[in-house]
């Protein structure tokens, strides 16, 4: 009878587990109609490519091939064949949200596209308009000649849980319809210069031509847009990162309504809060942005807010982290007026700002003036006074110049070139000055170094070892 027992135990675990697996036929048949295939094509002229050619010397083996068979128009003794065209072609995914033809995808699925076309699951053809684009957050809205077409819905991204079952459809190296399904791995990730979406990651298997496809919970409703993979082969290894649709949504309205995204911006260059600088300046967690140089005239400078202080808080909101301030200020109308919640002298205060609106990039500006030779050595840090060149560059009256940093220092970040403006929040104005500034804290204490970097500034945490 035992037997029997395990017997029966045996085949009623596996049917249990099956039983709990999700079906995704419903959504796939109800939802993947809304799914679209989207190629481009763009034209580059040969004389372009020819540019392109290696420059090879007569005794090359390889040039006597590119010499027949790549005639270059610009040599002499060469025939000119004239410019003809080329057409690059890419393919990606989107998905229709509304019936008249308005269409979410990537911003780098239709960029530099001279022509888009939009493929529908009834093999419908047809020629999209680019409505607009927003590379920050890679989100485009394009639009088709077409009505009574089939829409998705939209959910909370803010509802997902970690864990939870989710549905990618797009069209992967150009098969159309793919469903592939797997979990959130993470929220709110944040990959190098995206400053603006707090990334789904899902383990969901996402490659070339998917992007711009729809990420569906299993209600469905699409809750991101397929955006990026981390790989180190070029396919699928196991990351995959989607844009949240309620950042989608509201760039694709701001292209509808006006063709462009406009976003705040409060004038400051911020930094995490690690451990070290959190003991530093007296708060119980690393937390906040830590503020490390503020734009002269700029909304922060008006509003009181200075170098050294940590915003805690943006018009109500936490900012847990450096790289919540951002997408917090961006999401942010100009012209709104805020308050602020910063750490300073270790307590809080509140500041009241007025949002500006975020301008284009610009390039920042290296040092060029030569230091004097280096006058100390301080805490692994060759040291020398500025010069009054520098000073007028730099439009500083201050600071000290690290011509070499080791051991400890360079263990901290600090990097030759560097100019060290304050310890602590106190202004630096010499190597003699900086040598009594750093006397007075006990060894193993952790101070906040304020330092120039190129046209930037940054806070740095140093322990005192005693060697000074």
């Amino acid at each position: 009878m035992f037997r029997y027992f395990v017997l029966a135990l045996c085949l009623f675990v596996p049917l249990q587990s099956a039983a709990q697996l999700p079906d995704f036929t419903d959504l796939v048949e109800k939802q993947g109609a809304a799914v679209v295939n989207i190629s481009t094509t763009q034209s580059a002229s040969r004389n372009a490519l020819s540019q392109q050619l290696p420059q090879l010397d007569e005794n090359d083996p390889l040039y006597e091939f590119f010499r027949r068979f790549m005639p270059n128009p610009n040599q002499p003794g060469q025939p000119n064949p004239g410019p003809r065209e080329f057409q690059a072609q890419s393919l990606g995914s989107g998905f229709v949200i509304s019936a008249d033809g308005y269409i979410l995808t990537n911003a780098h699925v239709i960029d530099s596209a001279d022509e888009v076309t939009v493929r529908l699951t009834d093999k419908r053809e047809f020629k999209a308009k680019v409505i607009g684009a927003d590379r920050r957050t890679d989100v485009a809205l394009i639009k088709i000649e077409a009505s009574g077409l089939p829409t998705v819905r939209f959910g909370d991204p803010g509802k997902l849980k970690v864990g939870e079952w989710v549905v990618a459809i797009g069209s992967p190296f150009g098969f159309d319809n793919t469903v592939t399904a797997g979990i959130v791995s993470a929220k709110g990730r944040s990959l190098p210069q995206e400053n603006f979406v707090p990334f789904i990651q899902t383990d969901v298997a996402v490659n070339p031509g998917n992007s711009g496809g729809p990420l569906f919970n299993l209600r469905g409703e699409v809750v991101g847009i397929n955006s990026q993979i981390y790989s180190r082969t070029g396919g699928f290894m196991g990351l995959s990162f989607a844009i949240p649709i309620d950042v989608a949504n509201d760039i694709a309205m701001q292209l509808r309504n006006t063709g462009k995204v406009t976003r705040g911006r409060i004038g400051v260059v911020i930094q995490p809060v690690t451990k070290e600088l959190a003991d530093g300046f007296g708060l119980s967690k690393p937390q906040g942005a830590l503020v490390n140089s503020v734009e002269k005239g700029g909304p922060a400078d008006k509003a009181g807010i200075e170098a050294g202080d940590v915003i805690l808080r943006f018009d109500g909101k936490p900012v847990n982290a450096s790289e919540d301030l951002p997408r917090v200020v961006g999401g942010t109308r100009p012209g709104t007026k805020v308050t602020i919640q910063v750490w300073r002298s270790k307590a809080t205060r509140d500041l009241q700002l007025v949002v500006a609106e975020l301008p284009e990039d610009r390039p920042g500006r290296q040092a060029r003036s030569k230091p004097q030779p280096p006058t100390a050595t301080q805490f692994g840090m060759g040291l020398a006074d500025l010069t009054d060149a520098q000073k007028k560059e730099f439009k500083i009256e201050g600071g000290v110049f690290v011509d070499s940093a080791q051991g400890g220092a360079a263990r901290a970040g600090i990097r030759k070139g560097d100019i060290i403006l304050a310890v602590n929040n106190q202004d630096v104005k010499s190597v003699e000055q900086f040598r009594q500034l750093m006397a007075g804290f006990d060894k193993g204490r952790i101070v906040a170094l304020l330092v120039r970097r190129g046209a930037n500034s940054l806070y740095i945490p140093l322990r005192i070892d005693g060697n000074g």
